[in-house]
């Protein structure tokens, strides 16, 4: 990754995410998978990295080894963000 260019890293992020979201996504309290920015004590980062969504986060001890998600995927850098419980809410149409 060193010297490589933000734009080049992103293209990189963009093939791992291809490549691994089935996998990703099959993993405990894992909601979705993205290419953003990290952050790091709820602040953006200029660094941008392949974002793994997760419901909550969960110690690494309470996890079973296959649903725990590394630092680094194929090269990239992982970083896993808590957004909470996604919910599909579908109001009634009304006649405009």
């Amino acid at each position: 990754m060193a010297g490589e260019s933000q734009d080049a890293l992103i293209e990189r992020i963009k093939a791992v995410k291809q490549a691994r979201e089935e996998e990703l996504l099959a993993k405990a309290n894992v909601v979705g998978v993205g290419v953003g920015l990290r952050r790091k004590g709820g602040e953006l980062l200029d660094q941008p990295a392949l974002v793994v969504l997760v419901s909550k986060k969960v110690p690494r001890a309470q996890l079973a080894e296959e649903d725990f998600v590394p630092n680094e995927i194929d090269g990239v850098p992982v970083d896993v963000q808590e957004i909470g419980f996604v919910r599909s809410y579908a109001a009634p149409l009304k006649d405009a």
